[in-house]
């Protein structure tokens, strides 16, 4: 018994080949920087930013990969008029001129939106009038200051309820459905070169909202308001993408109008799985796709491209992981799926690992075990799940630093939401206390999200 005890507490190591595990793409020189690509394909691909962070290596990233930004919130108009005739550009200036030497266009957002409005408008008494002239007086000066230096302006954002009726903005319930023409005639006013846009969300697939805003636009077309585009937000939940995006997106094209995806993130439950992430490589992949689809779709632009700098999980706790790069700034798969859609290749993802399982403490009827998993490779691995089977009927009571199931002989231990990064020679380590009878036989093999790892 002792010699037996003695064996089952020595490390046991198995290094594996792993092939098809989900992993962060490679950058390897073959992939030129996604905006070469867009362009390649006579589309642009964007990301908002934040002003704030346009250095080091964000900074890099966004002038590298993107051809277009936009102010996540700079040009709102509670940022640039917090109170009445008193304006700040700074944000929004520094954000242009980024842009500026960087080589990318710049799509403004927002003039006209029911939120993130300076309380000395969204209080105020206004009488329709009034408001209209504070309404159009925004547009020509903000529109004014940056004109010939914005592509798109998003002029109206966000008009519509769920089910298709207006929403009652301050705007609708004082002016009336007229003032998105009024808007859109301001803007034109303020800058004739700047492409128009009226840009909604849940509008990305066929429905009441989208076949709403399809109305209006036509009706505005019909009208000779001058409206260039329409946005389509895309705030995307993982495995809702709409069927119908791709078709959606060429009946308004057929009406005359540019088309773009606005803000582009797929959000899924967290910690983030290797299952999930690939996941969001596909569909990353599919809306891109549907861009490149249709003749008169510009472009995409991600609503921030790195987990860092995301505002799901600020709005919807327990939720996240939506944009193409993690939080610290490394391509997810989703960056991939972005690659293959725009014509890139990606290469296939190849690693190693190693398992190291170790019993440190076992007494009758029970057992501690530690385990480590390595990245022995080069490619890292964003989300890990080990697997193995137990010969002996051992038995998981307590698990720490994982999310640990069996099924009969069957374990399974995931990453846990701190510890799912696996960079090139890093690893993880998880433990657990089991119960045994008879004998407590070592694992023999272990598999890394559904692998095999070789003897």
């Amino acid at each position: 018994m002792r010699n037996r005890l003695m064996s089952v507490a020595a490390a046991l190591l198995a290094t594996c080949a792993l092939a098809g595990v989900a992993a962060l793409p490679a950058r390897g020189a073959d992939n030129p920087p996604l905006r070469d690509l867009a362009n390649a394909q006579g589309r642009y691909y964007g990301t908002a930013v934040t002003a704030s962070k346009l250095t080091g290596a964000y900074g890099d990233v966004a002038g590298t990969q993107f051809d277009s930004v936009t102010p996540g919130n700079e040009m709102k108009w509670g940022s640039v008029e917090p109170a009445r005739g008193s304006f700040n550009w700074a944000g929004a200036d520094q954000v242009v001129a980024f842009a500026a030497a960087h080589g990318q266009k710049v799509r403004g957002h927002t003039l006209v939106w029911h939120s993130q409005l300076p309380s000395w408008v969204s209080s105020g008494t206004w009488s329709a009038e009034q408001l209209r002239t504070l309404m159009t007086d925004h547009i020509a000066t903000e529109v004014g200051r940056y004109q010939g230096r914005i592509d798109h302006w998003d002029v109206v954002n966000e008009p519509f309820n769920e089910d298709g009726t207006r929403r009652q903005s301050l705007f609708q319930t004082t002016l009336g459905d007229g003032y998105i023409a009024d808007a859109l005639r301001a803007a034109r006013a303020a800058d004739p070169a700047a492409k128009l846009y009226v840009n909604d969300y849940n509008t990305d697939g066929t429905g009441a909202k989208s076949d709403a805003m399809y109305r209006l636009v036509s009706s505005l077309r019909a009208q000779g308001v001058p409206i260039d585009g329409v946005g389509f937000q895309a705030h995307l939940i993982l495995g809702q993408v709409p069927s119908t995006l791709q078709a959606n997106l060429r009946r308004f094209a057929d009406l005359g109008l540019d088309v773009a995806l606005t803000e582009l993130d797929i959000r899924m439950p967290l910690p983030a799985t290797a299952a999930q992430l690939a996941q969001q490589k596909e569909e990353y992949r599919a809306v891109t796709a549907a861009c490149v689809a249709v003749t008169r779709c510009r472009g995409v632009t991600v609503w921030g491209f790195t987990d860092a700098d995301s505002w799901i999980p600020d709005v919807f706790p327990g939720q996240g992981a939506a944009t193409p790069y993690d939080e610290n700034l490394r391509p997810k798969p989703a960056y991939d799926g972005i690659v293959q859609a725009l014509g890139g290749t990606v290469p296939v993802p190849t690693t190693s690992c190693a398992v190291t399982y170790t019993v440190p403490n076992q007494w009758t009827g029970g057992f501690t075990a530690n385990v480590v998993v390595k990245n022995t490779g080069t490619t890292p691995v964003n989300g890990w799940t080990v697997g193995w089977s137990w010969p002996a009927g051992q038995r998981v009571t307590q698990a720490w630093s994982t999310t640990l199931t069996q099924s009969g002989s069957q374990v399974t231990a995931a990453n846990a939401s701190y510890n799912g990064s696996l960079p090139a020679g890093g690893s993880a380590s998880f433990g657990f206390n089991a119960t045994w009878t008879g004998t407590n036989t070592a694992p023999a093999a272990f598999t890394l999200n559904g692998a095999a790892c070789a003897p």
